[in-house]
């Protein structure tokens, strides 16, 4: 298994597999959370990493993106300064259990550290559903912080 940062030429494959992230959610809650469109996911991807708004490490099986971790920077006075978000972080089910995703979190933090971010956040998909995906990060090194993902939706 490789790892490595990718460019816009695989985003792509990066658009498939946040699909199946969404779709996995979607399935396991029964309540239909998103709405991705690969082909638009895709160009926005293309746009994030081409105009540094996004970092991707991709876990690679040959030439086959199995895993991904998609990060961006924020600011704020609680974390002191800059800091890295877990946008997106999801592993093929196949390749779940061997490994993948701890290695994959190690690359995410020789990344936040050369950008001298202060710390990493995410949020996590929603519980009860999502235990084991809440036990693996707090295996890995984060720790629950707070309560609920929220959103506004601003209409155009």
């Amino acid at each position: 298994m490789d790892f490595s940062e990718i460019n816009s030429a695989r985003a792509e494959d990066i658009a498939r597999l946040a699909v199946c992230l969404t779709n996995e959610i979607i399935e396991r809650t029964g309540i239909n959370h998103f709405d991705v469109d690969v082909p638009k996911a895709a160009r926005l991807c293309r746009d994030y990493l081409e105009n540094g708004h996004y970092t991707v490490i991709a876990a690679l099986e040959g030439e086959e993106v199995v895993g991904f971790a998609a990060l961006c920077e924020s600011y704020s006075l609680y974390a002191e300064g800059a800091f890295g978000i877990v946008q997106e972080f999801y592993i093929l089910p196949a390749y779940r259990s061997q490994g993948v995703g701890r290695q994959l979190i190690e690359m995410v933090r020789g990344v936040a550290r050369q950008k001298n971010w202060t710390r990493l956040e995410l949020c996590t998909p929603p519980v009860p559903e999502f235990e084991r995906t809440v036990a693996f990060y707090r295996d890995n090194g984060f720790e629950i912080t707070g309560g609920y993902k929220m959103k506004c939706a601003l209409s155009e």
